[in-house]
This record gives structure tokens, sequence and C-alpha cells, in this order.
């Protein structure tokens, strides 16, 4: 069981992965329609019920998705905000930088 959510985690966590799944499950189920129509399996109950617990299914899943997103880009402004890169590049080159009074000129 601990493989299975650890592989899980990983897959979840691989948004260019996830991408590629939606795609290839969008296309699949594009194709799916003619072939419904063709084969006469809109009129089956089991089958529309099927579909409807699937458009359920992947329709939470993608709200999910989408706020773990949002969630995680506020985590991020917040940090952001908390620590501006601005503040970070200013103290890194006083850090780098000796500074001494200047001499005075000689007239």
């Amino acid at each position: 069981m601990g493989v299975m959510k650890s592989l899980w985690a990983s897959i979840q966590g691989d948004p260019v992965f996830m991408r590629r799944v939606n795609g290839w499950l969008t296309m699949f189920w594009i194709a799916m329609i003619p072939v419904s129509i063709v084969f006469g399996l809109l009129s089956s109950v089991a089958y529309v019920s099927a579909l409807s617990l699937w458009a359920l299914v992947s329709g939470h899943w993608s709200a999910w998705q989408a706020a773990r997103v949002e969630v995680e880009q506020v985590a991020q402004a917040e940090a952001q905000q908390a620590d501006p890169v601005e503040t970070r590049v200013v103290e890194e080159i006083l850090n780098r930088t000796e500074i001494s009074p200047a001499q005075e000129a000689v007239s």
C-alpha cells in the first residue's frame, strides 16, 4: 500500500505527466463519441450511468487539482511578500561590497 501511495504522490506532483494523461484521456473520450453512437451504447442505462460517474469523478478531480495549484500559488505569493527578491538582492550586494569613506581631494 505504501508503494502505491508513493507512486500516486509522485504522479500527482508531476504536472507534465498529469497534462499528458489528461490529454490522452480527452482524446479517448472524444473518440468514444462516434463509437458509442455506432454501437448504440447511448441507449444502455449502464453505459450512460458509467459515463456520468466518470464525468462526475473527473470534474471533481480537475477542480481539486486546480485548487491545489491555487493553494501553492498563494503560498508562493505569501513567501515572496515576506522575503521579496529585491530585499535579498540588496542584502547580497551589501554583503559583497566593501564600503569605506571617500578620500578627501587634495587642493
